[in-house]
């Protein structure tokens, strides 16, 4: 006997359905739910522990995103046929959900949480992450425990200076606006995307329009949740607390807090004071006072300290570092400054600074994705590194973060727009944050734009980044927008967004916050801000490197790419690749060679420009196919009473009748030519009598005689 489903369901204004269905798989989970859209799937199941772990005071919330190869009638890669660790787009999908459900979940809820999304089935004409925030927050929400949601996500893409929400497959791949919006019903909360160049106003539509879109996702969740019985939300252990030590704390601390956060110390000396300040805290407790509360005083004095923090720059608009809401960091940079490397650049803003380096290499240096909804390779990509030294700290490195994908993707995403499709070169970026103190990922974008220009990639325009943050006071109303923020303004205030571009527009955004979600006019004015902090920020860029070098580096391999016909593909790569190994040996290059749109795309890469020339003259005269019509340079192989046969191709001759040697009579062939002479002929056409054989001219390229 099949169990008893609910379902809710919207039409869109495309004509297909967007569905949520729970009752009938993972009933043990604590919420369990099915999205369906076109001939996607996706199955999200959440459970919280009963009890809180010993020592945790933070939601231990883990959202895992997995893309079964099944789902799309596929084999995983590999030796072990089966899906292993996440893979890059899985992890920045993970990314997407967890920033818009984390700020829903109350303050002193610190359950462990498992959220898992499987991707049960792939339809090209709906694409799975835009529909992985729904499938959470659904299942969250027939759930018991405590979240003030919902919420949902959507993707939105404009093409042809049209919208589509949740789109297919091709419309991204063709859209010039292509982003992922979570928010709640009344406030946005997550924003991600790339762009060409769209201006604030335009970014702030396709927000709108998404928003708008989960609403009508919220109301189908709170629809199904009716159906099925709302669930009385769970009881949990509340924190300790304790009002009159609380207060005691601030009267001691606050003034304190506020004075070292308005005195302009470097990070350092600042944490060192505030440090100094909790612990002459302690020393007013007795042992009595302090017996079991040693959490509870951190919490309290961290509580001092943020708020101090906060109403410096709300009621004086004065920040740590002395600057003003909208002021930017000192900036200096650099490039080329490895000799070894292809292009090397160093940008520094206040406390945070990137060494980046670009390396370019042949299409078999290129990124090969192996996904669920996209096989392809990548010819640019841009890697982030953030060791633990950048913060002045010492932990353990187990290999690359969700933080360091996350970062790398999204200075990917800015630089992207502006790489020349016709760049011959896989180009490899790579980001090394030698410090840190906000805004890593925007300094990559500022270092990595420097670092393509010193390294001779013709990049269309500069690209600068820029963090921004908030502070807000829900009591009074009052919130102010802070540009290039440090990470104490990150760690404490309400926001990070982070917007790159041109001078003439946004080309990746990305924005998280602390808060239940935020409105169009703090966008707005984000956005604005953010502008003016982009283009000074360009303007330091452009005095470092005005444009690209116009050449690359002597140490760059210099790169040739040729088309053959693909009937010739089997012949140049020759038996068991004999043919192809020899070229490259014989000429000191590398040599590669895929068919693409039915031709052979040759590669041929080295450091001799004379040895790649003769490398691709092997290669065509492998690949030799006579046209008629065409102008050669051929060379005289034999003499003949009756004309000469001239190569004018690897083994291609043609005959060159003794009629067609000149526009007067010729009476010997061997008066006008002799073996070994090079001489200009054409074909113009073949002798089928002959079996096909070329039929060559050297009169009709000579000035005919007047009458």
């Amino acid at each position: 006997m099949l169990p008893k489903t609910f379902t809710a369901e919207i039409a869109l204004k495309d004509g297909r359905k967007l569905s949520l269905e729970t009752g009938k798989l993972a009933k043990q989970a604590d919420g369990a739910v099915v999205v369906r859209l076109a001939g996607t799937m996706l199955l999200a199941t959440v459970v919280s522990a009963t009890k809180v772990s010993e020592g945790v005071d933070f939601l231990p919330l883990t959202v895992d995103y997995r893309e079964k190869y099944a789902a799309a009638g596929r084999f995983p890669g590999g030796f072990f046929k089966r899906e292993g660790r996440p893979s890059t787009e899985e992890i920045l999908t993970m990314r997407l959900v967890d920033r818009v459900l984390r700020p829903l979940f109350p303050k002193d809820y610190h359950h462990e949480t498992q959220l898992m999304i499987q991707l049960l089935s792939y339809d090209p004409a709906a694409q799975p992450e835009a529909l992985a925030g729904l499938a959470a927050s659904a299942a969250i929400t027939l759930s018991d425990i405590p979240f003030d949601g919902p919420i949902s996500e959507v993707r939105i893409v404009r093409k042809n200076a049209s919208y589509t929400v949740n789109p297919s497959l091709g419309d991204t791949r063709e859209a010039d606006l292509d982003m992922v919006v979570g928010a709640s019903r009344d406030g946005v909360i997550m924003v991600e995307g790339e762009m060409k160049e769209t201006s604030e106003a335009e970014m702030l539509e396709a927000i709108q329009r998404a928003h708008q879109a989960i609403r009508e996702q919220i109301e189908m969740q709170l629809h199904l949740v009716e159906k099925v019985g709302r669930k009385q939300r769970r009881a949990y252990e509340a924190e300790p607390s304790d009002q009159g030590l609380e207060k005691r704390i601030s009267d001691f601390a606050y003034d304190k807090f506020y004075a070292i956060a308005k005195g302009e110390f470097e990070k350092r000396e600042r944490n060192d004071r505030f440090d100094a300040v909790t612990l002459d805290l302690g020393k007013t407790l007795s042992d009595s006072e302090r017996e079991g509360k040693d959490s509870l005083i951190y919490k309290y004095a961290e509580v001092a300290k943020r708020t101090a923090i906060r109403n410096l720059i709300l009621d004086e608009k004065i920040r740590l570092d002395g600057r003003r809401p909208q002021d930017i960091r000192p900036i200096w940079c650099e490039t080329d400054v490895l000799p070894q490397a292809h292009g090397s650049s160093v940008f520094t803003r206040g406390e945070t600074q990137s060494l980046t380096t670009v390396t370019l290499g042949t299409s078999l240096d290129s990124n090969r994705i192996d996904g669920i909804a996209i096989q392809d390779d990548e010819r640019f990509y841009l890697h982030y590194n953030f060791p633990p030294f950048s913060t002045g700290e010492v932990r353990p490195i187990r290999g690359t973060s969700r933080r360091e994908i996350g970062h790398g993707n999204l200075a990917q995403r800015a630089l992207h727009p502006m790489i020349p499709a016709d760049s011959p070169y896989t180009i490899r970026v790579v980001s090394d944050i030698l410090e840190s103190n906000g805004s890593s990922s925007m300094a990559t974008v500022c270092a990595g734009t420097l670092a393509l220009m010193d390294a001779g990639v013709q990049l269309k325009k500069h690209i600068s980044g820029i963090a921004m943050g908030l502070i807000t006071d829900p009591e009074s109303g009052r919130w102010t927008v802070l540009s290039d923020i440090l990470g104490d303004e990150d760690q404490l205030g309400d926001m990070d967004f982070k917007v790159a571009g041109t001078a003439a527009g946004i080309t990746a955004c990305q924005m998280d916050v602390k808060v239940k979600g935020l409105s169009y006019e703090i966008i707005e004015k984000a956005l604005a801000q953010a502008q003016t902090g982009r283009l000074h920020i360009l303007e330091k860029l452009v005095e470092t490197i005005p444009n690209p070098r116009l050449d690359y580096k002597e140490i760059v391999p210099k790169m040739t790419r040729i088309e053959i016909d693909s009937e010739f593909i089997g012949t140049v790569i020759g038996p068991g690749g004999k043919t192809i190994q020899g070229i490259q040996s014989d000429t000191d290059t590398g040599i590669s060679l895929e068919e693409i749109d039915g031709k052979g795309v040759v590669e041929i890469s080295g450091f001799d420009r004379d040895q790649i020339d003769r490398a691709v003259e092997t290669i065509k005269g492998i690949a030799f196919k006579p046209v008629v019509g065409q102008v050669y340079n051929g060379t005289v192989k034999s003499v003949m009473p009756y004309g000469a046969f001239v190569e004018i191709g690897r083994k291609t001759e043609g005959l060159l009748h003794v009629s067609e040697l000149d526009w007067k009579r010729v009476d010997k062939v061997a008066d006008v030519l002799e073996e070994g002479d090079k001489i200009e002929v054409k074909l113009t056409g073949f002798d089928e009598k002959r079996g096909g054989k070329l039929r060559l001219s050297r009169k009709v390229l000579l000035p005919k005689p007047q009458p």
